[in-house]
């Protein structure tokens, strides 16, 4: 049932919020991407009949949540898909929000994640539903919990593709891994080679799911995971990857570059192509950086910067 009016002494603090929004299926991937990549929501399909309009539903958990700001994220959402469906001249999407239950959402999220290569000889697969993997494929056994992130989205093969190349070539490196959500980009590079890796992140879900994914595959060794905000580490790293949304990426611009080694590696995503990307280019290399590598999935965009200076 859509929340309306509710007495907000009686709304906990923290909520599981489901935005629906049907649309021409031509809007289906960039809304979707929007979802995760604005929102950090997980996000399913529903398709009723060949040619129908899709169904989006993105699952995204507020904080301090109020139904003034449901209500602003749900007009910031229809907002975008309007301009989206005047780009593709399709009939406007409708778009409603609704609260639901942590564990509705719990059990009904693993009817959509099953084992998946989310690059060549990675695979992603879910701890509740067993599977029988390829010999020489690297698997990341995980439940994303509440913290969302399985590893679907662009931006997380576009960093686990610099990260594998990366590490290919510093055997044994160190890692900062900013914002690890549910710990996989930090888990890959273990298993690419990194000797080290520090797992950080601002929402205690996502520190319980990552540590508890970290252990699930014995990783433990060589990943820790923290809950330490990064202006508090004082350790520099070969390689920092940090894949969040551009506003945030620009706003610990500072930090990123301080952990940084000399002569290491910054990878960075959850940037959409275009402005976006060039903007993080400017103010990266105006802190002493160069451009390695970008790579394209779709709209988004990821980058791979090297820091001036001898390495040590």
């Amino acid at each position: 049932m859509k929340q309306s009016k509710t007495d907000k002494q009686s709304i906990p603090s923290e909520q599981v919020v489901r935005v629906s929004i049907e649309t021409d299926a031509q809007l289906a991937d960039t809304l979707s991407d929007h979802l995760v990549g604005m929102y950090d929501a997980a996000v399913e399909f529903v398709v009723d009949q060949p040619g129908a309009n899709t169904v989006v539903h993105g699952f995204l958990k507020m904080t301090a949540y109020s139904d003034e700001k449901r209500l602003l994220i749900e007009r910031q959402i229809a907002d975008y898909a309007l301009e989206i469906a005047d780009i593709f001249q399709v009939p406007r999407p409708y778009v409603q929000t609704e609260i639901i239950a942590d564990q509705d959402w719990s059990e009904k999220w693993k009817e959509y994640f099953k084992p998946f290569e989310i690059i060549p000889d990675l695979i992603i697969a879910p701890s509740w539903e067993p599977f029988d993997p390829p010999v020489e494929a690297k698997v990341i056994t995980m439940d994303p919990g509440m913290a969302f992130g399985t590893g679907h989205h662009a931006t997380t093969r576009l960093c686990l593709r610099m990260l594998q190349d990366a590490v290919r070539r510093k055997a044994g490196c160190s890692l900062l891994d900013v914002g690890t959500g549910t710990g996989i980009l930090g888990m890959a590079a273990v298993l690419f080679g990194a000797g080290s890796v520090l797992g950080v992140d601002n929402d205690q879900d996502a520190v319980s799911a990552a540590r508890e994914n970290v252990s699930r595959n014995a990783l433990q060794d060589r990943m820790r995971v923290s809950g330490r905000g990064i202006q508090e580490i004082d350790e520099r790293y070969d390689l920092v990857v940090a894949n969040i949304v551009h506003d945030v990426l620009a706003a610990l611009a500072d930090d990123l570059s301080r952990l940084t080694l000399p002569g290491g590696g910054l990878v960075l995503s959850g940037l959409i192509h275009g402005e976006q990307t060039e903007s993080m280019k400017r103010c990266f290399l105006a802190r002493g950086f160069t451009l390695s590598e970008e790579l394209l999935d779709g709209e988004w965009g990821a980058l791979r910067l090297k820091k001036i200076g001898e390495a040590g």
